[in-house]
């Protein structure tokens, strides 16, 4: 038995319980509609992986049920029944997403022929669509684990803007994840079912950069020997994340002001002006203001490309994160390594929370998937961890001891002790006086003798 589900839609009752029971008979599972009304009827109760449908019905036509199916059941593909005397429809329903179509007198060796590659071209779609839905899984907002309150401003901020058209610009430091928030953007749009183009402008020379943005013609350098697509009409309708926006050409930072401006663009060699529909979102790991300061980048640049910025922690800033963040590519790499390891020890953990992390986030999970690959018991344990990791004491050396009270020796220790409980506690000061073991009093007057209560209330928290 095929299983698949196909409905017949015609009013001519003969045709239509003839054709139902020659699909039968051919092993499918066969239903069958005499008009636009009962088609439409079957269509949202059922799920159809093929629609043959006549032309003209009594209560309206095919090309309204194609046009519906191709909006609510882009999965579903559509067959046109027509007779001789209107094949030019035909060929119009083939232009507006049709897969075929089939003339009267249906004859069977056609018919099986074409539900045989129809149903191959439903295959397809179904496969495309379940890519799509992992690919907008994976990159799901709900999916970058934080539980820290910057982080959760972010959020909101991408929640506000990611249906918008305006340019983004993200900072901070490598390994933040400002490619995987960019693509969260997206996929949290409007523009989600459309084309996300990510490219790497520090990655690429600057002879090839303007031409894999916009595009050549054939014969406009040396190499070019065929016309090329640029990375800004491909990603027409959807998003284009420029990484490392910073080190951008003079002459490339032209045209890009111009797409941003004008939403226009010539190919290199080409004369022909190009009008895309892109959202752009840029990033840059450097101090964009520094580089317009120090004549590195286009001030007029600058402001049309900080619409809206957003600015990543670095994963020392968010320490709350690190348990979160180690369990989940523990959890996520012995799956893909196919390895059993039941969590992190306490002493190993600590050693986590002490590093200074300066590839970030990047830098946590191939920690972590060196060491599922590496460990050999049920836990991941500090030996399982780099040697620089190991190394890292996040405190003051022995040999550096200078002549200072033992009081004033202690506070620094003492204040980073504090400050990184409330930054574990996302600042909520019972929870901190809590894990501290002291009372919220005492907690009060150290904030204060520290200048954390300062901090805080310039971070907005109360």
């Amino acid at each position: 038995m095929k299983q698949d589900s196909i409905l017949i839609v015609d009013d001519d009752k003969i045709i239509l319980d003839s054709l139902c029971e020659f699909l039968k008979l051919e092993g499918y599972n066969a239903s069958g509609a005499e008009s636009y009304k009962q088609a439409v009827s079957q269509i949202q109760k059922n799920r159809f992986a093929l629609v043959i449908t006549d032309v003209n019905l009594p209560d309206g036509n095919g090309f309204e049920l194609l046009n519906l199916i191709r909006k609510n059941h882009p999965q579903t593909v559509v067959v046109i029944i027509t007779g001789y005397g209107s094949i030019e429809s035909a060929v119009e329903a083939i232009k507006m997403g049709a897969y075929d179509y089939l003339t009267k007198p249906i004859v069977d060796d056609e018919l099986r022929l074409t539900l045989e590659r129809a149903l191959k071209q439903q295959s397809l779609l179904s496969e495309n669509q379940n890519l799509k839905n992992q690919l907008e899984n994976r990159y799901n907002l709900e999916n970058i684990i934080s539980q820290d309150y910057k982080m959760a401003k972010i959020f909101d901020l991408v929640e506000a803007v990611a249906d918008s058209r305006s340019t983004i610009l993200m900072t901070g430091r490598s390994g933040t994840g400002k490619s995987m928030l960019a693509r969260a953007v997206h996929y949290r749009s409007s523009r989600k079912n459309k084309p996300f183009v990510e490219v790497s402008c520090g990655a690429l020379p600057e002879t090839l950069l303007e031409s894999e943005l916009f595009g050549h013609t054939k014969g406009s350098f040396t190499g070019a020997v065929a016309d090329k697509q640029g990375k800004f009409v491909a990603a027409d309708g959807g998003t284009i994340f420029l990484d490392e926006i910073s080190s951008a050409s003079p002459a490339l930072q032209v045209k890009l002001l111009r797409v941003l401006q004008e939403r226009q663009l010539e190919a290199v060699g080409s004369n022909k002006t190009i009008t895309v529909d892109t959202r752009v979102i840029v990033a840059s790991n450097k101090n964009m203001l520094d580089e317009v300061k120090y004549g590195r980048f286009r001030e007029d640049l600058y402001y049309r490309i900080n619409v809206i910025t957003i600015s990543l922690p670095s994963l020392d800033e968010r320490p709350s994160d690190i348990p979160l963040l180690a369990d989940s590519f523990m959890k996520n790499f012995c799956i893909s390594h196919n390895r059993v390891k039941l969590g992190v020890t306490d002493q190993a953990m600590g050693m986590l929370q002490r590093y200074n992390w300066p590839g970030n986030v990047r830098e946590l999970e191939n920690v972590m998937e060196r060491a599922v690959l590496l460990s050999k018991g049920d836990y991941i344990t500090i030996e399982d961890l780099p040697a620089n990791i190991l190394s890292h004491t996040g405190g003051q050396k022995t040999e550096d001891y200078k002549k200072v009270s033992l009081k004033n020796a202690l506070a620094e220790p003492e204040r980073t002790i504090i400050r990184d409980a409330l930054e574990a506690n996302n600042w909520n000061r019972q929870l901190t006086a809590e894990s501290l073991k002291v009372n919220r009093t005492t907690l009060y007057k150290k904030m204060k003798k520290y200048g954390l209560e300062a901090e805080a209330e310039r971070l907005g928290i109360r």
